[in-house]
């Protein structure tokens, strides 16, 4: 999972950060929050988790999504299917908003959250910069169309 972080790295659109983590301090952080991991044979080629938004009890039910496809299998339906699944997971755990946070250079994430019903709620502007340059956040959002509705 480290390296395929670090792939998302390297793009420059996938976040922030510029190194990624150890593999240990990786499988520490997340082992907390509900993850999909994609594989190919022995290989992981993507993975999906989910992590709180706040321990306040009024975000009880919502979440944040990350999502991180491996370089070769971008463009290939990966992410669809497990941003899809992670859907159902969420609501299944009664989770009735997810969020994402998305370099708005990151077109391709985009468009795949709208495809999975995710909608522009807003953004960060210029919150922070990568290799000198300011960049922008789009803030996406999706509620759930069963669980909260009460």
């Amino acid at each position: 999972m480290a390296a395929i972080y670090q792939q998302g790295i390297d793009t420059g659109n996938a976040t922030m950060e510029t190194q990624a983590p150890s593999p240990e301090t990786m499988a520490a952080s997340y082992m907390a929050s509900p993850q999909l991991v994609a594989v190919d044979g022995d290989t992981v080629i993507g993975y999906a988790l989910l992590t709180a938004v706040s321990g306040r009890c009024i975000f009880a039910g919502v979440a944040e999504v990350s999502l991180y496809i491996g370089a070769a299998y971008r463009g290939k339906g990966v992410g669809q299917q497990l941003l899809n699944r992670l859907i159902a997971d969420s609501e299944e755990k009664n989770l009735w908003t997810l969020q994402a946070s998305i370099l708005r250079e990151n077109t391709a994430s985009i468009a795949l959250h709208k495809r999975c019903g995710f909608r522009e709620i807003g953004y960060h502007e210029r919150i922070g910069k990568r290799a000198g340059i300011w960049r922008d956040i789009l803030l996406l959002e999706r509620r759930s169309p069963t669980v909260g509705i009460d």
